[in-house]
């Protein structure tokens, strides 16, 4: 079992008024060559938005786009003509293929709106591009993972789908252990604690942090307070 933790302090960030962003690989003006990506893992923002603001229109071309709202609610308009809101609990995705223009904005003009953005390289280029949005139910799945997002060919119709055998598990957990075991045995994990406090392989992780687990087809997570924990199960090249 190789781990490698990344603390949430460790982030890189940028403030721009309208946006607070936490950056966990290299984006926008914020560079370290050893952050670069993991994986096929390319990027994990968490942004915070103020009220009516956000990202106007602006493209994207050969990327899975992964979007999951933490508080409040983000509207969506692309240029496949579809437009749309969502909220904690929904998750976004976008297959930018050949080309797409998106906006994602508040929807609210008094609350913060809170979220991850995720990029994904995708293992086919060039598809036709295409949105899709799910909600999932986290509070009636308590203490186990909800499949949120599978390859195109391993989909069962429950989670959304992308173009990498990548996969995206989330749940919240009050107490106790649980496992994690690979759909893919090859496949890395980068695990994001969203909120509360976890113990891996004798590592404490607190809110925000995240881990690198790679030659594991299995490990163990211990709770130690109220968790809500992001996994992302992704090919390593």
């Amino acid at each position: 079992m190789s781990t490698q933790l990344f603390k949430a302090s460790e982030r890189g960030t940028a403030n721009f008024g309208w946006l607070n962003a936490n950056y966990s690989f290299s984006f926008a003006n914020y560079f370290n060559a050893e952050r670069i990506q993991f994986g096929m893992l390319r990027v994990l923002n968490d942004d915070t938005i103020a009220p009516a603001m956000g990202f106007g229109m602006h493209p994207h071309a050969n990327m899975e786009i992964i979007t999951i709202p933490l508080e409040g609610a983000l509207k969506h308009v692309d240029s496949m003509g579809n437009e749309g809101t969502i909220t904690y609990g929904e998750v976004q995705v976008m297959s930018a293929g050949t080309g797409v223009q998106h906006s994602e904005v508040n929807a609210s003009t008094t609350e913060y709106l809170k979220l991850l953005q995720i990029w994904i390289f995708p293992d086919t280029e060039n598809v036709t591009p295409r949105y899709d949005q799910k909600a999932f139910d986290l509070e009636m799945n308590l203490n186990s993972f909800v499949n949120i997002v599978s390859p195109k060919d391993s989909n069962d119709g429950n989670a959304l789908w992308v173009h990498q055998k990548t996969f995206f598990n989330l749940g919240v957990f009050e107490t106790g252990k649980t496992n994690y075991k690979n759909n893919i045995t090859d496949n890395s994990v980068y695990l994001f604690l969203i909120e509360g406090k976890i113990l891996i392989d004798n590592q404490i992780l607190s809110s925000k942090d995240a881990m690198g687990i790679s030659n594991l087809n299995e490990f163990e997570i211990e709770i130690l307070e109220k968790a809500k924990i992001l996994i992302i199960e992704i090919p390593t090249k």
